[in-house]
Order: C-alpha cells, then structure tokens, then sequence
C-alpha cells in the first residue's frame, strides 16, 4: 500500500473529529484536498474505511484499525522529535491527559507549575467522567489517564501519587454537625446523594456499604460533584464526596463534613496508561512531576490530614 505519513494523519484527523470538514481544518487544507486524500487512502488500502451517516463519519472495522495504526506511528515519530527536540536542548512538544471530573480540582495546579517549568509544551486536558476517561484509555487516545479507580480489564501501568480521602458532608447546621465517631446507622433514615452508577467515588461508597453492612433507607443519584453539594447545602440529604471536591471553607457552601465512624474512605488518585506503550520524553516527565507529589506527601503526611480535620470543623 502507498500511503504518505501526512495521509495516515489526515485519516486520524478524520477519526478524531468525525467529519471530513473537521479534518480539513486540523491539517490546514481545503476540503476538496481532504476528501481526494481519503479517496487515495481508501483506494490503497482496498476496502472502505468509513461511512457518513447523518452527516457524521462512522468508521468501518478496517477503519478502527487503520485509525488505531495510524496512532501508534504518529505517537512514535512524536516521540522521536521529542528526543531529537531533548538531544538539541529543547523540550517542545505536546502532552495529552484525560483526567476524572473529581480530578479537575486539583490538576491544573500541578498543570501550572508544570508549565512554568517546561513553557514550550503545549497541553490538552480532556475533563470527562470515569466512563468517558476509560474509553480514552482503552482507545489509547492519552499520554496518561488520572483517575481513583482504574479498570481491571484493560492492561496498564498504574501509579498511585496523591491520596483521594472520601468524606461524609451533610448540609451546614445538620442535627449531628460537630458530634465525633458516629454510626453510619445514625444516618440510615438519611437520602443519601450518589454519583452516577461507574463514577470512582461511586464504586468506593458501594464497597465501603458493603463492607459495614450498610444499606441506606432512600437514594438519589446526580451526575456531578456541584450538583450534589448543592442538593446537600439544600438540605436534600447527605453525600459521601472526594475531600478535593469542597474547597477550603465547606460551610461557606452550605456544607460540613459529618464526624462517621469509616470515613474519611480511604482512597488514592491514578496515573495509568496502557502496559507496554512507549511514553514520550514529555509524558515520562509530567508523569515524575506527578509522582514527586506523591513522595512530598509521603514526607508529610499530617499536611493533608490537617487539611481534612479543618474541614471537618468547619
């Protein structure tokens, strides 16, 4: 087959975007050139590659494969500039994560002080539910996934670099706010508000219940961490959430976190990536970056208790 490397990247343009119109316009050519592009690749390989359906490509199998090929030389010839970029003493280059909602709280942090030292690089930061980052990881879309609960039918390499404690909140002036050690079955009459059944501190919360035989009287179910802290704030019922996800003055949003017996739930933040690919010089980089954090929290670990215990208080 005679496909040019521009070509293959034209295709995962395509695949990235859906249209042909949005891969024109990623590889900065007119759409005529784009769609006698994917003719000839089409024509090379010998069987179709995608189908337009409503105005929308959807690719065939040949295609998903191609795609997948396609991303694997680009990502390897990525690389390659990388290290030539590295050999010649620059550290350009593009980093791709994906990264769990709960994760958008303290990511750009590390993201910033990321860039203050490596300027040059450009980032995409995908913010997608646990679903959504898994799909990405199983496509091999990502440099790194972050996530608390990473799959186990995929193969990856998972390192562990900040803890995720999980903690009960009730909405502020609740009738047990201020009390220690309590039950769990002292809040069984209470709703209690859940992320969506895939989510990570979902999963968390159901075995934690199913380790202290605990099952609650009413649930309800909402899709993000502001929903649910301000149908708690609302007086809606109580919710077990990510400590990362209350900001520095939980009462101020309505909210405090319930002294329980169990909780905080312990937990811990993911750096995945499919076992056996090849992380480009500015991925192995950001992923020690990460990494380092979790070795200043291990150096100290009663900074983050003090941070849960205030909000506690609070």
């Amino acid at each position: 087959m005679n496909v040019t490397f521009r070509q293959l990247r034209l295709f995962l343009a395509l695949a990235e975007t859906g249209s042909v119109s949005g891969a024109a316009r990623a590889m900065h050519v007119t759409q005529p050139t784009a769609s006698m592009q994917l003719r000839e690749i089409t024509d090379a390989v010998g069987m179709p590659l995608y189908e337009v359906v409503s105005r929308r490509v959807h690719l065939t199998e040949v295609g998903v494969e191609l795609a997948r090929t396609a991303r694997a030389m680009a990502g390897e010839w990525d690389a390659f500039g990388q290290k030539v970029d590295g050999i010649k003493g620059l550290t350009r280059g593009r980093l791709q994560v994906a990264v769990v909602s709960t994760a958008k709280y303290f990511i750009p942090r590390l993201l910033g002080v990321f860039c203050q030292k490596h300027p040059e690089i450009d980032i995409s930061l995908e913010v997608l539910n646990r679903d959504g980052v898994v799909a990405r990881l199983r496509e091999n879309l990502d440099d790194l996934c972050i996530m608390s609960i990473p799959p186990t039918d995929i193969e990856i390499e998972d390192a562990t670099f900040l803890p995720n404690p999980l903690v009960l909140i009730g909405p502020a002036g609740h009738a047990l706010a201020g009390t220690t050690d309590l039950g769990l079955d002292a809040l069984k009459a209470e709703r209690f508000i859940l992320r969506e059944p895939g989510s990570g501190t979902r999963m968390a919360t159901a075995r934690h219940f199913a380790r202290t035989r605990f099952r609650p009287a009413r649930l309800m179910e909402l899709g993000s961490n502001e929903a649910i802290r301000e149908a708690v704030a609302g007086g809606l019922g109580v919710a077990v959430v990510s400590v990362h996800a209350l900001g520095d003055a939980p009462a101020r949003q309505g909210v405090c976190v319930l002294g329980v017996h169990g909780f905080p739930i312990a937990s811990q933040w993911h750096i995945v990536h499919q076992r056996g690919k090849r992380l480009s010089p500015i991925a192995q980089v950001f992923r020690d970056h990460l990494v380092s954090q979790a070795a200043k929290w291990r150096q100290n670990p009663s900074r983050f208790v003090r941070r849960v215990s205030a909000r506690r208080a609070a």
